[in-house]
């Protein structure tokens, strides 16, 4: 009996150690971060049992996987509705004699490649700066208003709350005109709207999806690969995109628990398609239907004003083939001649990111990063501070945001490219997230982020590199072992 216990033993034994190695040769094979190969192959090999669910739940690469093949062939088909136009927009652009132009040609080039599948640039007759949830919404509402056609609405985090509320009424009442609503909302981050305003909004004949329904045989990878979009497009003409939800927090009153610091932008003119291709794109992989283009949604005939101002849509996610706004940040740092400034709530930078910023730094540029004091999250407070320590020693000036939180995700580069989006400054984002971003090649635009960055630094504190190296050992020892799992964050 004995002998036959050991045999199944061994068996046993050499079974695990064959499926550990079937499992580490996947790890290596399908993930694209070395940083992140390292981490899960000692999951895997320390951590028995656990470790592989942990990857197989959290860690396969969906960028490559079939559960968004039919987003992917989809994003192919709009991208091939714009070939028309898009050569002779190309040569249009690049003909222009502007520096902000002319010194961006690279990373122009770059992101309107045929596998970056994002958009070329492409001109507005308007776009205008938002911040904080108390501007954009009352203009938000009233262009909303004014929508013949159709709304198009996506959103990572949607409130059961007074703004909640008041949008839902507005969206209900363009129904009843006539006017053809989507909404697209998060199944992980706006969870509280899932039996209230999404049915109201369905009894009100508008169609409502979650981006990726979360089910319990697929919890975990369903909430990892979170639709973190915040996109409002009105008749293919106007639209909204930028940081900020749908929720109170995010609306500043004299009530407020916490100052809320976000970043918003409404575009009008040709980038509203770009748009609009990114959000049928998602709404024919989240509903299962196939939204023709067509005059309806993408009027490119009947854009009004002059068309002086230039922007770029980024999207990326699991549904693109390359890290695209990962890579735009990156070479937009690469480019600059003289100051970089960057504002983000988190982070948690792919090495490509940080060592650009120590590069830049180290090559005599400015460069400014801006983050809250306190985090939503100790954790992940802890994580970012981790990478403090290499930047500060390259001359990166860091200032932590001391008036509330800051949520906005904007970059500038020589007061010429600005960029405003969803993506914070994380791997998470980077990788994980369905991000988009619109990059501004435009002085003036640049300039009002630029000012309203030097405004959030007089609410900030800067941190003094001789001082941080005197934080107490545990503290640093902390930071250390967090970073080891930041990774997966």
């Amino acid at each position: 009996m004995h002998i036959v216990q050991t045999k199944w033993v061994l068996l046993f034994e050499l079974l695990y150690l064959l499926l550990t190695i079937a499992v580490c040769v996947r790890v290596i094979w399908d993930t694209r971060s070395v940083s992140k190969t390292l981490a899960y192959l000692m999951l895997v090999i320390f951590v028995p049992v656990l470790g592989m669910a942990f990857y197989f739940s959290f860690g396969i690469n969906y960028r490559k996987r079939k559960i968004y093949n039919k987003k992917l062939e989809i994003d192919r088909h709009f991208l091939k509705e714009f070939e028309g136009r898009r050569n002779e927009n190309k040569q249009k652009i690049l003909a222009l004699r502007r520096s902000s132009i002319l010194d961006n040609r690279k990373l122009i080039q770059l992101l309107s490649s045929q596998s970056a599948e994002s958009s070329m640039v492409l001109p507005n007759s308007e776009i205008k700066l938002l911040n904080n949830g108390e501007n954009l919404f009352p203009l938000m509402f009233d262009e909303i208003r004014k929508a013949q056609k159709h709304i198009h609405i996506e959103f990572y985090i949607y409130e059961d709350d007074a703004i909640g509320n008041q949008l839902k009424a507005l969206l209900i009442q363009k129904a009843s005109e006539g006017v053809e609503v989507r909404f697209i909302y998060d199944d992980f981050g706006s969870r509280s709207i899932r039996r209230t305003i999404v049915k109201e909004l369905k009894s009100a004949g508008i169609q409502a999806f979650p981006f990726h329904k979360i089910r319990l045989i697929h919890l975990a990878n369903r909430m990892n690969y979170r639709n973190h979009r915040k996109i409002v497009i009105v008749d293919g003409r106007t639209a909204f995109v930028g940081g900020i939800n749908v929720s109170d927090k995010y609306i500043n009153q004299p009530t407020s628990k916490r100052f809320w610091r976000d970043t918003h932008l409404m575009v009008k003119g040709y980038t509203a398609l770009a748009l609009q291709r990114v959000f049928l794109s998602d709404w024919n992989f989240c509903s299962n239907e196939n939204i023709p283009v067509n005059t309806n949604y993408f009027p490119f005939k009947d854009m009004e004003g002059p068309e002086s101002l230039y922007a770029q849509i980024v999207s990326s996610g699991p549904d693109s083939d390359l890290p695209n706004i990962l890579y735009s940040v990156v070479q937009s740092i690469n480019l600059a001649k003289q100051e970089v400034l960057l504002a983000t709530p988190y982070y948690i930078p792919d090495t490509s990111l940080q060592e650009a910023l120590v590069i830049a730094s180290l090559s005599g540029i400015d460069v400014k990063l801006l983050v809250p004091k306190k985090g939503d999250s100790k954790v992940v407070n802890t994580a970012t501070q981790s990478f403090f320590e290499d930047l500060l020693r390259a001359g990166v000036k860091i200032y932590l945001y001391e008036k509330g939180f800051v949520h906005s995700k904007v970059f500038v580069v020589d007061g010429q490219l600005a960029s405003v989006g969803t993506a914070n400054l994380d791997m998470r984002s980077f990788d994980l997230n369905f991000e988009v971003s619109a990059l501004i090649y435009d002085e003036e635009i640049a300039k009002q982020v630029r000012n309203a960055f030097y405004d959030d630094l007089k609410d900030s504190s800067q941190i003094i590199y001789e001082q941080w190296q005197q934080r107490p050992k545990i503290r640093q020892v902390a930071e250390k072992v967090v970073r080891l799992v930041s990774p997966f964050m």
